[in-house]
Parts: structure tokens; sequence; C-alpha cells
């Protein structure tokens, strides 16, 4: 979806001029991939904005940047201040954030250690990654031909800029085929997850999903709907699954910041049927927490 330019964006610990927030042609990232980022999304509720989940979301791109010997200049606190800072500047009530630290200008070559870490968050409207029609009846996923990254090519459970490339091969072979979305399998031949999304179907009135050790990053939103989930009675098993057990799903649905809860109506030309009862009462629910409306959450929505 095309980006909405807003007024500033946040760099090194200062608001800039959106048009202004530039980076050299020779930053260490952009010729290596060694970056580190989240997704993040602000809603608009009755008490005004509030961002889903900010701390978690800020601890993970501390945990990614550790993984890659990334020493971030800012806290944990001091990024999620800054974000509300960048939100509140902009006069957004509802947004998506994107933290990004990264080994900027400086050095060149595989050795990274001497270059500078640079931090930024930008954010600006966006609306459905796979579009409303897609919230509403579901979307067409193909099983991809590309491997997601084992644990021990590339560590799944850090977000960092280089192992999207796995994501983009992915998604564009789905694409390109006529599909929405994709689904990788893991280095086993098991199911792990979309190029961007945590995978969950439903068999027998059971919600099924993939466990960490299937090469997945361990969502924020995913471990959200389980926690929703089981609160509303069902039962959540994390549990390896071949192809097989996609194609026989009764429903199943993708989890992320970006795609929220999106359900899937067919997989490889199999289909899955419209949104079923169990993805609608737990999309339902999902979408009162995020908007604010569900005092039981409340400590996952921080407000402006």
């Amino acid at each position: 979806m095309p980006i909405q330019a807003v007024k500033k964006i946040w760099m090194n610990g200062e608001l800039v001029d959106w048009d202004d927030a530039k980076i050299h042609v020779l930053t260490h990232s952009l010729h290596y991939g060694s970056g580190v980022f989240e997704g993040i999304r602000c809603y608009k509720t009755g008490r005004g904005p509030a961002v889903f989940r900010l701390k978690e979301h800020m601890q993970r791109l501390h945990d990614s940047g550790k993984v890659y010997f990334m020493d971030i200049p800012y806290s944990v606190d001091e990024l999620c201040t800054a974000t509300k800072e960048l939100i509140r500047a902009n006069g957004l009530e509802e947004c998506y954030i994107r933290p990004i630290a990264y080994r900027g200008y400086g050095e060149m070559g595989l050795n990274p250690l001497n270059s500078p870490i640079d931090v930024s968050i930008a954010a600006w409207p966006w609306g459905a990654y796979l579009g409303e029609e897609g919230l509403r009846n579901g979307i067409r996923v193909k099983v991809s031909s590309f491997q997601r990254i084992s644990p021990n090519i590339l560590p799944p459970t850090a977000k960092n800029t280089g192992q999207y490339a796995n994501s983009i091969l992915a998604k564009l072979e789905s694409i390109h085929a006529g599909y929405d979305e994709a689904i990788l399998m893991d280095y086993r031949g098991f199911i792990s997850e979309g190029p961007g999304e945590n995978l969950f179907i439903v068999k027998d009135g059971i919600i099924y999903t993939p466990p960490e050790h299937a090469s997945i990053l361990k969502g924020i939103t995913r471990d959200s709907i389980i926690v929703i989930a089981r609160d509303l009675g069902y039962e959540v098993v994390e549990t390896d699954m071949t192809r097989g057990t996609l194609y026989l799903a009764d429903e199943a649905f993708f989890t992320g910041t970006a795609v929220e809860l999106t359900p899937i109506r067919e997989i490889d030309g199999y289909r899955i049927g419209r949104p079923g009862p169990i993805t609608r009462k737990i999309q339902a629910k999902f979408f009162e927490v995020i908007k604010g409306r569900d005092e039981r959450y409340k400590n996952w929505c921080d407000f402006i």
C-alpha cells in the first residue's frame, strides 16, 4: 500500500521534516540488511489514540538487536516516549508505526561492529494490509515453493531487515500465481507462517498454530490472539502441521500487526470457505480489544 506522507519522522532523538529524513547511499544496512525493525499500530479509541502493546514491540526491537550484536542507543522507555511524541506531532488518531534500528554510514564490509547504530521511527495512516474485502470475506493463499529460513541459517526470532528477502520472494510468487498471500513451510517440511504473518487453523472446534520451532516469528498479535481465544473458552494447541492439515481445515486465518486478523478462504485451490464462526468471534473480540472497548485488556493499550 502507498505511504501517506505526514509532517515529521523521529530520527536519532529529533523530529525532522518528512522530506528531510534521509540516509547516505553507503549506509551499511542498505548494502547488507543489517537492521532490525518493528511494525506497530495505533488505534482510535474512546479515550483518544492508543498504541497496541507498544512496550512489547520496543522490547522485541531490543531483543532483535541483541541477536545481531546491535546495542540500540535508546532504552525501551525512551523509544515508547518518542513514539507518542511522534504521533502527537503528526496529529494522528490512527496509524501504522515503523521503528527501525540500522547500521549507518561510516564502514563497509561484513564486519559491521564499527558502524554507528542509527534509530528512526515513522508513523503514517495505513489501512488494511490485505484489503478491507480480505478482512471481511477472507483471502486466497498459496503454499510457496520457497522455504522459510531455518534457525541455523538466520534466527527467525529476530525481525531483521535482510531476512525479509525470503518473505519478498514468497510474496511475489503468490502474486504472480494470482493469489493474495503465501504460506511458507519450514526446513523440516512442516507449516511455518506467512511472509509477514502468523497462521492459525480451526479443526473440529480446536484452534491450532505452528510452534516456535517451526521457524516462526513469535508474533505479538499471535500472542494476543492466543490469550483472547483461550479467554473465550477455546482450546489453542501449538503443534507441527502438515500441508494436508491446511487443506482439511474448517477455518483458517492470519494474524499480525499489518494484517490484524485476516481470514483465509482458499489454500492452493482447496476451498476453506467464508470466515467461520470461531474466526468471526475472535476477530470481533480482537477489534474490540485494540479499540480499547474491553477493560480486561486495557493494559495492552498505551494511550497517547
